[in-house]
């Protein structure tokens, strides 16, 4: 299959130094999410000043320095699905900023798992065709591997339920049969989404800290599925603390 032809080099015919430059005052660490409701709350309620701005053709994306402090925590919306996000982070390193926290929605194949549960990955199976381009093949990656023990102190120390597991990543959540969800969970995966996977490879090729965890939504692990608060609009306070919550652990990292 044309996706087990990994190429290690480093350089590829044009790179992300050629599309964007160094930005001045490019916070350092980055805060990032797919819900535009939720990068408004924060940089609202963070005094988030715009340092610069992510183009691309789906049009631009605020990049913020929350307490208005150059330099420092960012905060910006993510791209939603693997192809997508990887450019974006791509691009967001050769900006200058140096790591990235991300967290966004994800479904869940084991129903014990309430609304809205912080699950924190290990590993996740890579069910997707990004993460081939910046990772030999295999079925599955590593995920966290520099900050899980500091991620679940920080959630024990905060009194924050979580489960550490295995997520399953796909580009396609209109495929995901009773079948395949029999298979993933038989195979240990807790949870499902589209971009964890590709992230972990991207930050493994260009070594670089990124650190993600997930908030439950829908529920596959039913007769008939369940949407639960996958809905931007569904359980919002609840979701603007854990916007709080990465800050949190943001400063942490």
């Amino acid at each position: 299959m044309k996706l087990e032809e990994f190429d290690r080099t480093k350089e590829a015919v044009f790179n992300p130094v050629d599309i964007v430059q160094k930005l001045d005052g490019c916070p350092k660490t980055v805060i990032t999410c797919f819900a535009d409701d939720l990068v408004e709350y924060g940089a609202k309620k963070y005094g988030g000043k715009t340092a610069g701005y992510y183009r691309c053709t789906n049009g631009t994306l605020p990049l913020y320095c929350l307490d208005g402090t150059a330099g420092g925590l960012g905060l910006i919306m993510s791209l939603v699905g693997a192809p997508a996000v990887v450019s974006q982070y791509e691009e967001l390193f050769a900006m200058g900023v140096e790591k990235n926290l991300v967290f966004g929605t994800c479904g869940v194949l084991d129903k014990s798992l309430e609304d809205c549960s912080v699950i924190v990955p290990d590993r996740a199976v890579r069910d997707e065709g990004t993460s081939y381009h910046y990772a030999e093949p295999g079925d599955e990656i590593a995920v966290n591997v520099s900050s899980l023990d500091r991620m679940t102190r920080f959630f024990s120390q905060t009194g924050i339920r979580y489960r550490v597991g295995k997520v399953w990543t796909t580009d396609g959540i209109y495929r995901e049969t009773r079948d395949k969800v029999a298979r993933r969970k038989a195979e240990g995966c807790i949870c499902v989404e589209m971009e964890c996977a590709a992230i972990a490879a991207l930050a493994r090729f260009r070594n670089r800290s990124v650190s993600q965890f997930f908030y439950s939504a829908d529920n596959l692990d039913n007769d008939v599925w369940e949407m639960r608060s996958l809905a931007n609009e569904s359980q919002r306070d609840v979701k603007q603390k854990i916007l709080d919550l990465a800050v949190a652990l943001g400063k942490e990292l």
